[in-house]
């Protein structure tokens, strides 16, 4: 940590996007034209918590911190009936949290919950399935995407998800039950089918054909099991893929071009509209708490 806050102002750094030497100082890359190659100093740090810059370590701890206050704030609510519900929180603490879904998105008007449920996780086993595909899958999408970009299709994945199950939670429960939205919905496995969705149109952009094999298989096994298993996102899974596919087809971000500093500045946008979504629920949470118990 105290490594990531140290800040270079002199010398040399390997620029984010040609991969050339540049004085940290430059206010342009000479080589590519990218504007503030050094990140204000903190190119080498970032670069040193690997292609992701520390993001997929951000969404670890940042899923355990937030897993470990949503059993701590209501303990008497913990649910352990089963192991796919080992350590559940209530749902309570789900929805102060910023659980997303129809109840929330339509009853309640927490729209920002299509951002805050991807740090949310309903049981022990259920944080680290997802933990697992996302330092798994997530370092190599930054290797062939970016850094920056790797946020942006992350963070595009999970609302699209989000939005798509609150949707079907609202408007489809005429339709078998397999095929019903969530009334609550939580998880980053909207995030990480939307990484499986980038993977695929890196194969496809880059004639990578077993690339793109590899990974559509990989999400279609785990599209089949979560029609098995239940309680399964179902909707927000799909939503979450066809957003990082398509976020993922955009010239904006063609993985055979260098990353740019609007990039970077739109993603750190990302962690921080998310960081401020989570805050939202729980100040939100907390108004109508004291609302219901005046």
């Amino acid at each position: 940590m105290f490594k990531l806050l140290q800040r270079q102002t002199s010398g040399s750094i390997v620029c984010p996007s040609c991969g050339q030497l540049v004085q940290v100082q430059e206010p342009v890359c000479p080589q590519c034209g990218r504007r503030n190659p050094g990140i204000w100093g903190f190119a080498r740090a970032l670069r040193s918590r690997g292609y992701d810059y520390g993001f997929v370590s951000l969404v670890t701890w940042g899923c355990i911190g937030v897993y470990l206050a949503t059993l701590l704030v209501d303990p008497g609510g913990i649910r352990s009936s089963g192991a796919l519900n080992l350590l559940s929180p209530s749902g309570r603490s789900l929805l102060l949290f910023g659980a997303t879904g129809s109840i929330p998105v339509f009853e309640l008007g927490r729209f920002w919950t299509v951002l805050s449920c991807a740090w949310l996780h309903g049981g022990l086993l259920h944080i680290a399935f997802n933990l697992a595909w996302i330092n798994e899958v997530g370092p190599f999408v930054a290797k062939l995407y970016g850094a920056s970009r790797l946020v942006l299709i992350y963070t595009v994945a999970a609302m699209t998800g989000s939005v798509l199950t609150s949707i079907a939670g609202q408007y489809f429960n005429e339709l078998p039950a397999i095929l019903h939205g969530a009334s609550l919905s939580i998880g980053a496995s909207g995030g990480i089918f939307g990484l499986f969705g980038a993977l695929v149109a890196y194969g496809q952009i880059t004639s990578d054909s077993t690339m793109g094999q590899k990974y559509w298989r990989y999400a279609m096994i785990l599209f089949l099991i979560g029609f098995i298993l239940p309680a399964v996102d179902n909707w927000g899974h799909l939503g979450g893929f066809l957003g990082g596919y398509v976020i993922s087809r955009m010239p904006w971000l063609n993985p055979k071009t260098p990353e740019s500093h609007r990039q970077l500045l739109v993603a750190i946008a990302c962690i921080i509209l998310t960081l401020l979504s989570i805050l939202a629920s729980i100040g939100h949470g907390i108004l109508l708490l004291k609302l219901i118990n005046s």
